[in-house]
C-alpha cells in the first residue's frame, strides 16, 4: 500500500483533531491546538479539491478559536 504525501498529512491532521478535541477540557492550549488542527485539515480540504470540507474545517476553527479565547483567562 502507497500513501502518497498530502493523504499522510490529511490523516495527520484528522488525527490530530480528534485527539485535541478529547483533551481540550484539560487546558485552553489544546483548544487553540484543536483550532490549529482545524486549519490543517482545512487546507488538506481545499488541496484534495474538496473545498465544501475545506470551508467547514475552516469555519470549525474559528469556533475553536472563539473557545480559546473566552477560556484562556
Amino acid at each position: 500500500m502507497h500513501l502518497d504525501p498530502l493523504t499522510a498529512f490529511g490523516a495527520v491532521a484528522v488525527s490530530a483533531m480528534l485527539f485535541f478535541y478529547a483533551i481540550e477540557g484539560r487546558s485552553p492550549w489544546f483548544v487553540l491546538a484543536f483550532a490549529g488542527a482545524c486549519l490543517a485539515s482545512s487546507a488538506y480540504g481545499f488541496l484534495q479539491g474538496a473545498w465544501p470540507f475545506g470551508l467547514v474545517e475552516m469555519v470549525w476553527s474559528g469556533v475553536a478559536l472563539r473557545r480559546w479565547w473566552t477560556r484562556r483567562g
